[in-house]
């Protein structure tokens, strides 16, 4: 609703538990609703597999379409808000955490979202995260509301949160989470506004960049599902190549399953594959009790070696066509709803802050300073107005900013390139001084409206 910034078909936003269904929100010319049972034979649609969950399930999935600039670049599947206490023990009727699964192997992102007034998580959220277990790349999580809170409170609660979420993902690294507030209301706590600020155009360019890497994660896709299948293919001729031909088969099958962690070994050996690219043992145990072995394929080393050449050689070249066809067209970005409130105007990010200070302000923006600035000049003993390097350097290293910092603005002070600073060139060193110790980047070359009054005209001459 917050990146959309209006409303959908089906939505319900409430502080009690609302959605009970999987909402696909898609681009239509016309707003409307498609139920499940009608989403799933849609050619057009990638739903049809979802049909396999039955209708449990279906009768809790719908598409919303609607005409919103946002959804003609990326889709959005709005999942039914997650049971706590009581509640999660009244089954769904369908495999909650199988459907995940099946939308987080096919989704570019995944977003979890947190508020800072209900940390705890369910058993049901639990299981819910840990069926996204392998794809951890594609997991942010979001803590909203964060502006109801004060700063104290938001540095516990946000601790609260790691300490939570480290018992349940299993990952050395640390997830992303990004503090706000998104919604469009009145910010409550207005402390943290610009962490807010900062945090949000952080979490618009994470999912302005999806329609980007759209193809090489396809691909990455492709690639894993390549590696699975040639495993697959050696566990199955493996079995079926112990089964005996008469008696005994029902035995041997389970003697096969109880065996399955030592064969992993031995194939891994065998065949020099990582241990990494086996499906899990339990899954894979529970999933051959209900298969009859003797029906098995045998190897195909033709088939394995096709799949070693794609590996090989096929990707590379599909690589370098992807990277050609980026090169060529110009870059897709998410536009529309909230994308657009944060890009141009005065309310655009960093907009007036650091090395944007004053660049709509007639007067030179240092020059409120410059006394306090011509104060110090003047004790460094400047010879016809202008000080040496070696005397700039004395009060320039009193800021503790490392070398490098202190060569790019030098270089960005020296407008006239002598190898000495006058007094408005000084000014502007210690005002770029000050913009870096106030945690803001340096320019990578001198924007026009922090050019020295004095060195402007040869300066744009020469530009």
């Amino acid at each position: 609703r917050y990146l959309l910034e209006q409303d959908f078909p089906g939505m319900r936003i409430g502080p009690e538990p609302t959605t009970d269904s999987f909402i696909a929100v898609m681009y239509g010319e016309t707003e409307g609703n498609v139920p499940g049972n009608a989403l799933v034979v849609d050619p057009k649609k990638p739903f049809r597999k979802l049909g396999r969950f039955g209708n449990a399930f279906l009768n809790r999935f719908m598409c919303s379409q609607l005409p919103n600039e946002v959804l003609k670049s990326i889709s959005i599947i709005d999942s039914p808000g997650i049971l706590s206490g009581e509640k999660q023990r009244i089954s769904r009727g369908y495999d909650f955490c199988q459907v995940l699964q099946w939308f987080a192997e096919r989704v570019d992102r995944i977003i979890l979202l947190f508020d800072a007034h209900k940390l705890d998580i369910s058993d049901e959220f639990s299981e819910a995260i840990k069926s996204f277990r392998g794809q951890d790349d594609k997991i942010r999580v979001v803590l909203n509301k964060a502006d109801q809170v004060d700063t104290q409170q938001l540095m516990r609660v946000y601790g609260a949160l790691m300490w939570s979420l480290g018992k349940v993902i299993d990952t050395p690294e640390v997830l992303r989470v990004y503090i706000g507030s998104f919604w469009a209301h009145p910010l409550r706590n207005t402390d943290n506004r610009r962490l807010f600020e900062a945090e949000a155009q952080d979490l618009f360019k994470d999912i302005q960049s999806l329609p980007q890497k759209a193809a090489v994660r396809k691909l990455n896709d492709l690639i894993k599902r390549a590696r699975l299948a040639k495993v697959h293919a050696y566990i199955i001729s493996y079995l079926k190549k112990e089964m005996p031909s008469v008696f005994g088969k029902e035995n041997k099958k389970k003697e096969l399953i109880n065996k399955l962690p030592e064969i992993y070994i031995q194939l891994q050996r065998e065949y020099h594959i990582s241990a990494g690219d086996f499906p899990e043992v339990k899954k894979m145990q529970e999933l051959l009790e209900n298969c009859d072995f003797t029906k098995f394929h045998s190897l195909k080393p033709k088939l394995i070696e096709a799949v070693d050449n794609m590996l090989a050689n096929k990707i590379a070249s599909l690589m370098n066509l992807i990277s050609q066809e980026e090169s060529n067209m110009p870059t897709e970005m998410v536009h529309g709803g909230a994308f657009d409130g944060t890009m141009a105007g005065p309310f655009g990010h960093g907009y007036g802050e650091g090395a944007k200070e004053g660049a709509d302000e007639e007067e030179w923006v240092v020059a409120k300073d410059k006394p306090a600035y011509d104060e110090i000049f003047y004790t460094l003993s400047p010879i016809n107005g202008k000080i040496s390097g070696i005397s700039a350097k004395k009060e320039m290293v009193t800021s503790k900013l490392p070398n490098s910092v202190l060569g790019k603005i030098w270089k960005l002070a020296d407008c006239d390139g002598d190898g000495m600073l006058d007094d408005e060139e000084f000014a502007l060193a210690k005002h770029l001084i000050k913009i870096k110790l106030d945690g803001y980047e340096l320019p990578g070359a001198l924007p026009s409206h922090l050019v020295p009054p004095s060195h402007r005209k040869p300066f744009q001459t020469a530009e």
